[in-house]
This record gives structure tokens, sequence and C-alpha cells, in this order.
């Protein structure tokens, strides 16, 4: 990362010089459910992505530079072939649908600045940023901010926003924690109560709760904690099982008057419950006795339990496998008049499936739909877990049609499209694995290194090693570096077949390609690929 000295000197420091050549950031913590997500402090808003809006156009000139363009290599002559006219829209959806290609995302961006002449507005900057944080190239995205500055696209607190939670994402709290402090330098003031909430926020989600609190205490009298900064920090120490911290933290809460509210005691709630052994049955009881307790204690100080409150009870009656008491639970609230969230349905759901009782589970998808409550992928994906084990290739394939005929009312997501790669890798059905390959290429949810890490395995396990390499150069050429393991595979696969003419050609092409790459990009110090 840039120091502080050294980003205030880039900041007064001349034009960078033309090249020669030519939902941001993930959802949930916990894709099944989202339940953290829910119970969790709408302290700082997290930044979230400019929405991927229908656009042919962008479509095209994506699957364009997806498929013909090779990013260690000069780009202009496919864009100019295809006629491309650039305008903000355009130029921002299209990096959208590269958002999981860093390579060729940063080589259209570059072309749109240096040969179309396109002036990239903020938004296009920050998807930029968010790129390269999500494959750690930090250096480059901080080139990004500094060219931001010096071409008067002035960076925000939401591009701040985007760095300090990719480090944080990385394990780079410290880093994070500079990031911030930056801010002012490009922002022109410092960063207000909310913006330190955001920080936070962001590393107690992440699992660094101990550096969010020595930093709330140095800091704290300079922004004045209201009721969300300690539900942040309640939540932060209940999601890394310290629950002593976070009762110390509501105590310290109540001594400045600040009383807790429903969603204090749910995160309580929620750090009670989601983390607990529920085997066997004693653990379970004692779990379910030490909710019932908060419950009362809200109902005490007359804080009457919402429906992310009963939804949390029923996700551990779901994680416990009791099909019959998560029902009970459901009954109970719609009888109360709690209306169930997708959340809650979700949970009964994944337990109904992994019980075994598919159709119940899918009688209350129904149930689901007529109560106006939209399925996610994350509900499908319970359905899926289940034919997976079950290795029912007719219920998954039949479901994951009438998804796609459902259109954007359930969109399938990056995890649907690996839990259905994994499954029919292990049984080989590659026709299949082809079709769900090219829907997740065109919708612009994926790949992603689990998605080529499962098609190249799979490749290798029925010895496909042609495929399996031209995935393998693929996954390198989009800027992902894949697991030692997968190399590894790969290799010994090659040299046992008797195919190590093959194995050198890869090798040196992996070589070549990544020293052109590094010559094409050297002005923003990007890490050529290594293993």
């Amino acid at each position: 990362m840039l120091g502080r000295s050294l980003t205030l000197a880039c900041r007064r420091a001349p034009p960078l010089p033309i090249p020669s050549s030519h939902r941001f950031l993930s959802g949930s913590l916990v894709p099944d459910l989202g339940l953290p997500e829910d119970v969790a402090v709408a302290a700082a808003a997290k930044p979230t992505p400019p929405p991927i809006e229908p656009s042919a156009e962008a479509d095209a000139l994506a699957r364009l530079l997806l498929q013909h363009h090779n990013p260690f290599h000069a780009m202009e002559s496919p864009l100019q072939l295809a006629g491309v006219g650039l305008s903000d829209s355009l130029v921002l959806q299209t990096l959208l649908r590269l958002r999981h290609a860093s390579k060729v995302a940063l080589g259209f961006f570059v072309w749109a600045r240096d040969h179309a002449h396109h002036q990239h507005a903020s938004d296009a900057y920050g998807v930029m940023v968010d790129i390269l944080g999500r494959v750690r190239q930090f250096d480059v995205a901080w080139q990004m901010i500094i060219e931001m500055d010096q071409r008067g696209v002035a960076p925000t607190p939401r591009t701040f926003a985007v760095l300090v939670r990719r480090y944080v994402a990385a394990g780079m709290a410290q880093q994070a924690i500079g990031t911030f402090d930056d801010m002012e330098a490009f922002v022109g003031r410092e960063p207000n109560g909310e913006e330190f909430k955001m920080l936070l926020d962001t590393l107690c989600k992440y699992g660094y709760p101990k550096v969010a609190t020595e930093l709330f205490n140095k800091r704290k009298f300079k922004y004045e904690p209201d009721e969300k900064t300690y539900a942040i920090l309640i939540y932060g120490w209940c999601k890394v099982n310290r629950h002593e911290m976070a009762q110390r933290f509501l105590n310290e809460m109540v001594d400045h008057g600040l009383e807790p509210n429903v969603v204090t005691y749910n995160i309580l709630l929620n750090g009670i419950c989601r983390r607990a052994s529920l085997h066997p049955d004693n653990r379970f009881d004692r779990t379910i006795q030490a909710a019932e307790d908060l419950l009362n204690q809200m109902r005490n100080k007359g804080i009457e339990p919402d429906t992310i409150s009963y939804s949390i009870i029923l996700h551990v009656y779901s994680r416990a496998h009791k099909p019959e008491l998560c029902l009970c639970m459901f009954r109970s609230m719609k009888e109360r008049g709690i209306c169930p969230t997708v959340a809650t349905y979700t949970s009964l759901v994944k337990c109904l499936a992994s019980c075994g009782r598919l159709e119940e589970a899918e009688e209350l998808l129904g149930e689901m739909m007529r109560d106006g409550v939209c399925p996610t992928p994350a509900t499908y994906n319970c359905f899926f877990k289940e034919y997976r084990v079950r290795k029912d290739v007719v219920g998954a394939t039949k479901l994951y049609k009438k998804m796609k005929e459902m259109g954007l009312t359930s969109v399938p997501d990056i995890h649907t499209y690996n839990i259905l790669l994994g499954m029919f890798s292990k049984l080989n059905r590659m026709e299949i694995i082809r079709e769900i390959w090219n829907d997740m290429v065109a919708s612009g949810t994926g790949p992603d290194l689990d998605s080529y890490t499962l098609l190249i395995h799979g490749l290798c396990d029925k010895q496909k090693w042609r495929e399996a390499c031209q995935y393998f150069m693929e996954m390198i050429e989009k800027g992902y570096l894949p697991q030692k393991v997968t190399f590894e595979t790969l290799y010994r696969g090659l040299i046992q077949s008797d195919m190590l003419r093959t194995w050198r050609r890869l090798k040196n092409k992996v070589e070549e390609e990544s020293l052109k790459f590094g010559a094409e990009f050297q002005r923003y110090h990007f890490k050529p690929y290594k293993r």
C-alpha cells in the first residue's frame, strides 16, 4: 500500500504519463441465509455496486472481449473492428460484466481512456478499484485513485469505502485503517462519524473485532459513539464467539445512557445461537434455554421480539435438523401476525430439504411465492445441495431450467453454478456442464476461481487433459491465480499420461504471457502471474 507521505506526494505530482500501448461487494457473509446481514447494524451502509442493467451493447462488448481478447496483448484491433462508440453508461455496464476478469477489465479501461479518449466517470473508477481489490492488486487500485484526482474526477468516500473493504477482506486490516486516514487528502475533509462506523463495521464483519475495539478506544473522543457504534462492536465480538466482550460493550452502552433496542438484542441472540454446537441434544437444549432467557430479558425491558428474533431461533432448529420444531415455530409466527422473511423461509426449506422431505420443501416454496416473498438463489441452493447428495440429475436439471424460465425474478448466483458444476463434474455429465458454463458466462455471474477449480479438477479426474489445460490457461488470462493443488494435479496428470511436451508448452506459455502482460501494463505495476 502507498503510505500517507507517498499518497500526499502523489496527489501533488504531475499527471501520469500516457502509456504508449494502446449488489461492488459480495453479499452476505453467510451466503446460505444471510442472517448476520439481517441482524447486523445498518450503521454505515456498505458501498453497493451500481446495478447491472439490461444492455445489448454492453453484453456484446463484454462477450467480444472475453471470447476474442487475450488480455496480455493489445486490444485496439477487436474494438476498432466492432466500431464501438463509448458512453459513460456503456463503459460502466461493460466493466460490471467484466468484474470477474480483472486483466480484461483493466485492459478495456486503459484502451477506452487512451485510444478512445473517453473520460471515465467516478463510477467507472470505483468499479475498477473494486475489481482490482478483489485480486489484491492494491498498488494498481491506488494508481486509479491518484489518476482520478489528477484528472479532475474527485475520489469520493464511497471509493475509499470500497478499497477499505477489499483490504480487510484480504486480511490487511492495518492497511485498511491507513487508507481510511488517507481519504482526507483526496476528499478535502476528515472522515465523519458515519464513515468511521463503516470502518468499524467492515472490520467486525470480517472477524477483526479486536482491531476495531482498539481503534474505537483511540478515537471515541473524536467520534461520539451512539447505539449503532456499540451494536457494531457487540456484533463483532459475537461473531468470534467472545460473548463476555459483547456483554462488556452492552454494559458500557447502558452506562453511557444508551438503551439497547431490538437490533442490539437480535445481535446478541444471533451470537448465542449462530455458532453454538447443537449436538448432542443436551447442547441443543442449553442453546435454546440461553436464547429463551435473552428473549425474556427483552420482554422485561418492554422490547417485543420481531421477525428476525424468531428467524434466529428457527435457524437453530434448522441446524439441529429438527423439522417438526421448525414447522411449529413457523406456523406460530404466522398465527401471531409476524410475517416471515425470505431468510425465515430459506431456513425452513433448508431444514426440510436436508432431512429428505423434498416434497414438503417444494410445497413451502409455493407457499412462499403465494405470500409474495420472492425466493433468492440461496433458497434454491438448498434444493440443489440435496439433489447433489442424491445424485439426482433429473431433479437438479428440472429446477435449474425452471429458474432460467423465471428470468430476472430468480437468477442463479455463483454458488448455484458452482454447486451444479461440482455435481455434474462428479457424474461426468459434460454436456450439462457446458450448458451451465455458457449460461454463467452469458449472465456475467462468473466464472470465478472456484468455478475454474471445480471444472479443471473434474476434467483431470476424467483424464481430459487438453480441455483441462485450455481452461487452466483461460483462468490465468483472466487474472485468477490457480491454487497450488490445481497446478500440481495438472502437472502430475500430464506427466503420468506421458504428455511432458504438453506440460512444457503450457509452462512456457504461462511464462511468455506473464512477461507480455507485465510489459503492457508496466506503468500500473500490475503483478505478472507467478506460480
